[in-house]
């Protein structure tokens, strides 16, 4: 029953996180677009626009935020294999669930320092320097919206690596996952 539960937990935040990773790189094109535009406008036409900068970062950093989560799942972060590649899956099982811990702590203040941002970009009306000057209180909640997603990622794989610790099978087929990330 304990497993049944925990696999449930585990395939529905599989689900929400592969859901918003999907989706926030259907922004990716629209990334394009905008860098694109400010290119031509601001070499074929002599007219820079005041936004695309500012807006490509804000793009970008919505990217690479809330697909962290998604390249959690897909298991698409940098590993030091020299160590991790030559123990059994049990003993990798520990090395995880203690790397994944150590992530969901430093997550979980990089969550409390977003929402004091958010805040104070709320309280002081923070805007970018520059000329187009847009606020950013958005930013931050997208961080901590990113750091939650993150953090209830990682807390899937904690628990899926403790019952392969314990029982020594997975609880969710992840070869799906491994294909899909190789092509």
């Amino acid at each position: 029953m304990l497993q049944s539960a925990i696999r449930r937990y585990c395939l529905a935040v599989h689900a929400l996180v592969a859901l918003i990773g999907k989706s926030v790189s259907l922004v990716m094109p629209a990334l394009a677009f905008v860098v694109a535009f400010e290119v031509f406008s601001r070499y074929f036409l002599n007219k820079p626009t005041i936004w695309a900068y500012d807006l490509s970062l804000f793009m970008f950093g919505y990217i690479a935020a809330l697909g962290g989560a998604y390249a959690q799942q897909r298991r698409a972060h940098i590993n030091v294999d020299i160590l991790y590649n030559k123990v059994p899956p049990r003993v990798r099982s520990v090395f995880n669930i203690l790397s994944f811990i150590l992530a969901i702590f430093f997550m979980a203040i990089v969550l409390q320092m977003s929402i004091g941002k958010f805040e104070e970009a709320i309280e002081f009306n923070y805007r970018r320097q520059s000329e187009w000057a847009p606020h950013m209180h958005h930013y931050w909640i997208m961080m901590a919206v990113a750091s939650v997603l993150l953090i209830l990622q990682l807390s899937s794989d904690v628990l899926e690596e403790a019952v392969h610790l314990v029982t020594g099978k997975h609880i969710i087929d992840r070869s799906e996952y491994e294909e899909e990330t190789v092509e």
